[in-house]
Protein backbone atom coordinates (compact mmCIF):
# COMPACT_ATOMS: atom_id res chain seq x y z
CA UNK A 1 0.00 0.00 0.00
CA UNK A 2 1.23 3.52 -0.81
CA UNK A 3 0.52 6.85 0.88
CA UNK A 4 1.04 10.59 0.43
CA UNK A 5 3.51 12.97 2.03
CA UNK A 6 3.39 16.71 1.65
CA UNK A 7 5.35 19.80 2.61
CA UNK A 8 8.80 20.77 1.33
CA UNK A 9 10.93 19.08 4.01
CA UNK A 10 8.97 15.82 4.01
CA UNK A 11 8.96 15.78 0.20
CA UNK A 12 12.70 16.21 -0.26
CA UNK A 13 13.64 13.79 2.52
CA UNK A 14 11.41 11.19 0.85
CA UNK A 15 13.09 12.04 -2.45
CA UNK A 16 16.56 11.55 -0.95
CA UNK A 17 15.45 8.19 0.45
CA UNK A 18 13.98 7.07 -2.89
CA UNK A 19 10.48 6.57 -1.54
CA UNK A 20 8.67 8.73 -4.10
CA UNK A 21 6.52 6.89 -6.62
CA UNK A 22 5.12 10.04 -8.25
CA UNK A 23 5.41 13.73 -7.41
CA UNK A 24 2.78 16.44 -7.75
CA UNK A 25 4.20 19.97 -7.72
CA UNK A 26 3.33 23.58 -8.48
CA UNK A 27 6.68 24.10 -10.21
CA UNK A 28 9.31 21.61 -11.35
CA UNK A 29 12.54 23.64 -11.12
CA UNK A 30 13.71 21.82 -7.99
CA UNK A 31 13.00 18.29 -9.23
CA UNK A 32 13.98 18.36 -12.89
CA UNK A 33 16.53 15.70 -13.63
CA UNK A 34 15.92 13.85 -10.35
CA UNK A 35 14.73 10.74 -12.17
CA UNK A 36 11.22 10.66 -10.74
CA UNK A 37 7.83 10.78 -12.42
CA UNK A 38 6.04 14.03 -11.69
CA UNK A 39 3.06 16.12 -12.67
CA UNK A 40 2.68 19.89 -12.49
CA UNK A 41 -0.64 20.69 -10.77
CA UNK A 42 -2.60 23.72 -9.67
CA UNK A 43 -2.92 24.56 -5.99
CA UNK A 44 -6.47 23.24 -5.78
CA UNK A 45 -5.30 19.78 -6.85
CA UNK A 46 -2.47 19.82 -4.32
CA UNK A 47 -4.92 20.92 -1.61
CA UNK A 48 -7.08 17.93 -2.44
CA UNK A 49 -4.20 15.44 -2.53
CA UNK A 50 -2.78 16.65 0.78
CA UNK A 51 -6.19 17.24 2.40
CA UNK A 52 -4.87 20.64 3.48
CA UNK A 53 -3.36 23.84 2.10
CA UNK A 54 -0.13 23.28 4.00
CA UNK A 55 1.80 21.46 1.26
CA UNK A 56 4.13 24.33 0.21
CA UNK A 57 3.68 23.26 -3.40
CA UNK A 58 4.96 19.71 -2.93
CA UNK A 59 2.97 16.47 -2.64
CA UNK A 60 4.24 12.96 -3.35
CA UNK A 61 2.80 9.50 -3.58
CA UNK A 62 5.35 7.38 -1.73
CA UNK A 63 6.08 3.79 -0.90
CA UNK A 64 4.63 2.65 2.41
CA UNK A 65 6.75 3.54 5.44
CA UNK A 66 8.68 0.49 6.61
CA UNK A 67 8.32 -0.31 10.29
CA UNK A 68 11.32 -1.52 12.28
CA UNK A 69 11.72 -4.39 14.70
CA UNK A 70 12.41 -3.83 18.39
CA UNK A 71 15.63 -5.83 18.01
CA UNK A 72 16.87 -3.17 15.57
CA UNK A 73 16.82 -0.59 18.36
CA UNK A 74 18.83 -2.41 21.02
CA UNK A 75 22.21 -1.09 22.19
CA UNK A 76 24.78 -2.40 24.63
CA UNK A 77 25.15 0.88 26.51
CA UNK A 78 23.54 4.31 26.73
CA UNK A 79 20.60 3.22 24.61
CA UNK A 80 17.47 5.34 24.59
CA UNK A 81 14.11 4.05 23.39
CA UNK A 82 10.82 5.96 23.65
CA UNK A 83 7.58 4.06 24.21
CA UNK A 84 4.27 5.81 23.57
CA UNK A 85 1.45 4.39 25.68
CA UNK A 86 -1.89 4.95 23.90
CA UNK A 87 -0.93 8.29 22.36
CA UNK A 88 -3.85 9.57 20.26
CA UNK A 89 -2.86 12.82 18.58
CA UNK A 90 -1.12 12.75 15.19
CA UNK A 91 0.54 16.12 15.82
CA UNK A 92 2.07 14.85 19.05
CA UNK A 93 3.41 11.77 17.29
CA UNK A 94 4.91 13.82 14.46
CA UNK A 95 6.56 16.25 16.88
CA UNK A 96 7.94 13.41 19.01
CA UNK A 97 9.41 11.71 15.92
CA UNK A 98 11.12 14.97 14.97
CA UNK A 99 12.54 15.42 18.48
CA UNK A 100 13.71 11.81 18.63
CA UNK A 101 15.59 12.17 15.35
CA UNK A 102 17.23 15.43 16.47
CA UNK A 103 18.27 13.84 19.77
CA UNK A 104 19.53 10.57 18.27
CA UNK A 105 16.96 8.37 20.00
CA UNK A 106 17.38 4.72 18.98
CA UNK A 107 13.72 3.98 18.34
CA UNK A 108 10.05 4.64 19.04
CA UNK A 109 7.54 1.94 19.99
CA UNK A 110 3.76 2.07 20.15
CA UNK A 111 0.88 -0.39 20.13
CA UNK A 112 -0.70 -1.74 16.98
CA UNK A 113 -4.18 -1.09 18.38
CA UNK A 114 -5.71 1.92 20.13
CA UNK A 115 -2.81 4.22 19.28
CA UNK A 116 -2.09 6.89 16.73
CA UNK A 117 -0.09 5.61 13.75
CA UNK A 118 2.14 7.05 11.06
CA UNK A 119 0.15 8.84 8.35
CA UNK A 120 0.51 11.84 6.05
CA UNK A 121 -0.13 14.36 8.83
CA UNK A 122 2.47 12.72 11.06
CA UNK A 123 4.96 12.86 8.19
CA UNK A 124 4.27 16.57 7.66
CA UNK A 125 4.66 17.45 11.34
CA UNK A 126 7.83 15.36 11.57
CA UNK A 127 9.23 17.60 8.82
CA UNK A 128 11.35 14.93 7.14
CA UNK A 129 12.45 13.12 10.31
CA UNK A 130 10.12 10.20 9.56
CA UNK A 131 12.52 9.06 6.83
CA UNK A 132 15.18 8.31 9.45
CA UNK A 133 13.11 7.11 12.40
CA UNK A 134 13.03 3.54 13.64
CA UNK A 135 9.42 2.91 14.62
CA UNK A 136 8.00 -0.40 15.80
CA UNK A 137 4.38 -1.39 16.33
CA UNK A 138 3.81 -4.10 18.93
CA UNK A 139 0.70 -5.93 20.06
CA UNK A 140 1.57 -5.89 23.77
CA UNK A 141 3.54 -3.11 25.45
CA UNK A 142 4.00 -4.99 28.71
CA UNK A 143 5.62 -7.97 26.99
CA UNK A 144 7.81 -5.61 24.98
CA UNK A 145 8.93 -3.77 28.12
CA UNK A 146 9.80 -7.08 29.78
CA UNK A 147 11.86 -8.03 26.74
CA UNK A 148 13.74 -4.73 26.91
CA UNK A 149 14.43 -5.31 30.60
CA UNK A 150 15.94 -8.69 29.72
CA UNK A 151 18.31 -6.80 27.44
CA UNK A 152 19.46 -4.54 30.27
CA UNK A 153 17.13 -1.57 29.89
CA UNK A 154 15.74 0.41 32.81
CA UNK A 155 12.22 1.74 32.41
CA UNK A 156 11.33 5.32 33.30
CA UNK A 157 7.69 6.37 33.41
CA UNK A 158 6.24 9.84 33.71
CA UNK A 159 3.48 11.02 36.03
CA UNK A 160 2.61 14.45 37.37
CA UNK A 161 2.20 13.06 40.88
CA UNK A 162 5.52 11.19 41.04
CA UNK A 163 7.77 12.22 43.95
CA UNK A 164 10.98 11.90 41.93
CA UNK A 165 11.81 14.87 39.70
CA UNK A 166 12.97 14.25 36.14
CA UNK A 167 16.31 15.84 37.13
CA UNK A 168 16.97 13.35 39.95
CA UNK A 169 18.10 10.51 37.69
CA UNK A 170 21.48 10.32 35.94
CA UNK A 171 20.21 8.12 33.09
CA UNK A 172 23.65 6.50 32.84
CA UNK A 173 22.09 3.22 31.73
CA UNK A 174 20.12 1.85 28.82
CA UNK A 175 16.85 3.72 29.21
CA UNK A 176 13.27 3.24 28.08
CA UNK A 177 11.31 6.48 28.43
CA UNK A 178 7.53 6.03 28.49
CA UNK A 179 5.22 8.85 27.46
CA UNK A 180 1.57 8.34 28.37
CA UNK A 181 -1.59 9.30 26.53
CA UNK A 182 -2.72 12.91 26.40
CA UNK A 183 -5.66 12.44 28.73
CA UNK A 184 -4.96 9.46 30.95
CA UNK A 185 -1.19 9.24 31.12
CA UNK A 186 0.49 5.85 31.53
CA UNK A 187 -1.80 2.84 31.86
CA UNK A 188 -1.78 0.80 35.07
CA UNK A 189 -0.17 -2.33 33.64
CA UNK A 190 2.60 -0.35 31.98
CA UNK A 191 3.15 1.68 35.15
CA UNK A 192 3.69 -1.54 37.11
CA UNK A 193 6.63 -2.37 34.84
CA UNK A 194 8.39 0.96 35.45
CA UNK A 195 11.58 0.98 37.51
CA UNK A 196 11.28 4.73 38.13
CA UNK A 197 8.42 7.21 38.00
CA UNK A 198 9.41 10.83 37.42
CA UNK A 199 7.54 14.12 37.20
CA UNK A 200 7.91 17.46 35.48
CA UNK A 201 7.17 20.45 37.73
CA UNK A 202 4.19 22.62 36.86
CA UNK A 203 4.19 25.97 38.64
CA UNK A 204 1.26 27.64 36.93
CA UNK A 205 -2.45 26.93 36.75
CA UNK A 206 -2.28 24.15 34.13
CA UNK A 207 -1.38 20.80 35.68
CA UNK A 208 0.10 18.98 32.70
CA UNK A 209 2.20 19.55 29.59
CA UNK A 210 1.45 18.59 26.01
CA UNK A 211 2.81 15.07 25.40
CA UNK A 212 5.29 16.14 22.71
CA UNK A 213 6.54 19.07 24.81
CA UNK A 214 7.05 16.80 27.82
CA UNK A 215 8.84 14.26 25.64
CA UNK A 216 11.17 16.95 24.29
CA UNK A 217 12.11 18.19 27.75
CA UNK A 218 12.69 14.68 29.10
CA UNK A 219 14.69 13.45 26.10
CA UNK A 220 17.02 16.45 26.09
CA UNK A 221 17.47 16.23 29.84
CA UNK A 222 18.67 12.66 29.34
CA UNK A 223 21.18 13.90 26.74
CA UNK A 224 22.31 16.66 29.09
CA UNK A 225 22.97 14.30 31.99
CA UNK A 226 24.90 11.90 29.74
CA UNK A 227 27.11 14.66 28.38
CA UNK A 228 27.91 16.26 31.73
Amino acid sequence: MSEYVYGKNSFFEALDNRRIIKAFVLHDEAIKGKGIEYEICDRKTLDRLSRSGNHQGYVALVKEFELAEVDDMLKKENGLIVILDNLQDVHNLGAIIRTCDCAGVDGIIYKTHNSVKVNDTVAKVASGALEYAKIAEVTNLVNTIRKLKEHGYWVVGTDGGAKMSYTDLKYDMNTVLIIGSEGKGISRLVREECDFMISLPTLGHVTSLNASVAAGILIYNILRTRQS
